[in-house]
């Protein structure tokens, strides 16, 4: 029996490494997803820089967090040997994998909303230090349960906060740094003349598509297999999941008017706002839950754009990931009570208080970043530089030869 009790623990330690290495491969090829956003919203002259921003912040992400920012979330480093490490069949580090593909997802959004005048090199600064310590110490205090926060809101509340796949930890966390890049950054030449706006079309809608779809389908790995056990693993998630993609998606369609831009972001707005409750949601909850970010996005949006000039936020980071991201850790306390067919376990105000204390850490988290590598090496590109675009000033080399 005891031979036999031995192989069945083995067999469940191995299929949870490996449903958890799946998740951290699906997540990883949303990288894909976000660069390909960010090819095809961008003007012809930045496309590589897209490009190669996205895989070189996955790498500088991956020092960071491997050195410091996992040790500061989980209290867990990798200076033990080799065969230490290798327990429980790796699941340990696997697991590792998985919550890396989610700390790196930070500079990827970030670089959306940067494009076109950014520094290579400060940012990469820049993102070594958001997922050293900006991101992990929200991530330990949600996640960990770290520094007693979870653990008053539980006294104070009856239930401390809930954020299952990250709509806060992640994506809200994610977009109000964002808020702030943008903000030290300033707006790109030429986006107003004679005080009128002048809108920069995006240079390929196939490849913006093209990074949506990636990004959807993705995000299934990233909300169901955030169970991070196969015994865990909900089907309600993955219906939710769906019923927020949709409803953002038909939301953006009717708020913005058939433009393909916010038709393809919709549903990754819903997708935003719905990881928070996608574990205790009614899938009617989820549907509105996605259709009011898929509106909120596209209103935001155009909203920024026009009045507020020193956010020229190029793919909606911001409203994308930081508001609807805000309105899903609040939606999560709504939608997940019992009163409106959820599974319950959630307070309103535990929701408001950890989602707000989300916003707080990212926004000073990112003015203290950039603002101290701004006043060391300058965070944007010079008038020259910024005119024949990043591709050339950055990488010498453009998208495509020159006959084309």
């Amino acid at each position: 029996m005891e031979t036999l009790s031995s192989a069945v623990e083995t067999l469940i330690s191995g299929a949870n490494t490996f449903f958890v290495l799946l998740g951290a491969i699906m997540v990883l090829f949303m990288h894909a997803g976000f660069a390909f956003l960010e090819v095809g919203t961008v003007r012809h002259k930045n496309q590589v820089n897209a490009l190669v921003k996205i895989i070189t912040d996955f790498g500088v992400s991956t020092l960071a967090y491997f050195f410091i920012g996992y040790w500061i979330a989980y209290g867990t480093n990798f200076f033990a040997s080799a065969s230490a490490l290798t327990a429980l069949n790796g699941y340990d580090l696997v697991k590792f994998f998985f919550l890396l593909t989610f700390a790196a997802a930070i500079p990827a959004i970030i670089s959306g909303g940067i494009a076109e005048r950014a520094k290579f090199y400060p940012f990469l600064v820049g993102s070594f230090l958001i997922v050293a310590f900006v991101y992990p110490f929200f991530e330990g205090l949600i996640w960990n349960g770290n520094y007693g926060f979870q653990s008053w809101l539980a006294s104070q509340f009856g239930a401390g906060f809930h954020d299952f796949a990250g709509s806060i930890v992640v994506h809200a966390v994610g977009g109000w740094i964002a808020f702030a890049a943008v903000y030290l950054l300033g707006t790109r030449m030429g986006r107003f003349r004679n005080g009128r706006l002048v809108a920069f079309a995006p240079s390929n809608i196939p490849f913006l598509a093209l990074g949506a779809w990636i990004l959807t389908v993705g995000w299934f790995g990233f909300n169901v297999m955030s169970a991070q056990t196969l015994e865990g693993i909900s089907g309600l998630v993955a219906v939710n999941s769906l019923m927020a993609m949709v409803g953002g998606t038909i939301a953006a369609m009717f708020a913005g008017r058939n433009d393909p831009g916010f038709i393809h972001n919709g549903p990754l707005a819903g997708l935003v706002a719905v990881c928070a409750g996608s574990d205790i949601m009614h899938p009617i909850g989820a549907l509105i839950t996605g259709c009011v970010a898929g509106g909120l996005f596209v209103v935001v949006f155009t909203w920024a754009q026009n009045k507020l000039p020193k956010v020229d936020d190029v793919l909606g980071v911001w409203p994308l990931h930081g508001l609807c991201g805000l309105w899903g850790g609040i939606a999560a306390g709504i939608f997940g009570t019992e009163a409106l067919g959820g599974l319950g376990g959630v307070s309103f105000m535990s929701q408001l208080i950890g989602s707000l204390a989300g916003v707080l850490v990212a926004v000073v988290g990112g003015f203290l970043v950039y603002g101290l590598v701004g006043k060391i090496a300058g965070l944007r590109l010079s008038e020259e530089e910024e005119f024949n675009g990043a591709d050339l000033s950055i990488h010498k080399i453009g998208a495509t030869s020159d006959v084309d």
